[in-house]
C-alpha cells in the first residue's frame, strides 16, 4: 500500500469516528421543546441558542470530508486495479486452436513431444466411490 493511501485511509477512519461522535452528541429536533419550559439548556458551553448552528456545520463539514477521501480512495484502487497488465501479471485471452503458438497459456505435454493441446488420461485410473450426496456427472 502506498503512502498516500495509508495517510487517506488513517484519514477517513479518523473522520468516521470524528462525524460518530458529533452525532451523538447532538440533541434531538425534540429537545428543543424542554428549552422552551426552562430545562436549563441556557447553561450550555455554546450559550443560549446551544451548539445546533456550529454542530450542524461541523457534522456538513466531516461529511463532505468524508466522501471525498471515500472517493480518492476509490479513484486510487481503480487506477491500480488497471495496471494489473502492466505489473507482469498474464493476460488470459480466448484462443479456438488450442495447438496456438500465441496463446499465453501453457498447453500441457511431454518436454520431448510437442503440445499437442490434448491432456493424456491413464485408462488404469478407475473413479473413487465417494460418500459425498451430489452424484458424479
Amino acid at each position: 500500500m502506498s503512502t498516500v493511501e495509508t495517510v487517506l485511509l488513517a484519514l477517513l477512519v479518523l473522520d468516521a469516528i470524528t462525524l460518530t461522535v458529533l452525532v451523538l452528541l447532538q440533541q434531538g429536533k425534540g429537545a428543543d421543546v424542554g428549552a422552551a419550559f426552562g430545562s436549563g439548556s441556557s447553561n450550555t458551553v455554546f450559550g443560549a441558542g446551544g451548539g445546533a448552528s456550529f454542530m450542524t456545520k461541523a457534522t456538513a463539514w466531516l461529511a463532505i470530508v468524508f466522501f471525498v477521501i471515500a472517493f480518492s480512495l476509490a479513484y486510487i484502487a481503480k487506477e491500480k486495479a488497471g495496471t494489473v497488465g502492466e505489473a507482469g501479471m498474464p493476460l488470459v485471452q480466448d484462443s479456438d486452436d488450442p495447438g496456438d503458438s500465441n496463446s499465453p497459456v501453457p498447453i500441457l505435454g511431454d518436454a520431448d513431444s510437442p503440445p499437442t493441446g490434448d491432456v493424456p488420461v491413464s485408462e488404469e485410473t478407475e473413479p473413487t466411490p465417494s460418500d459425498d450426496d451430489i452424484p458424479d456427472l
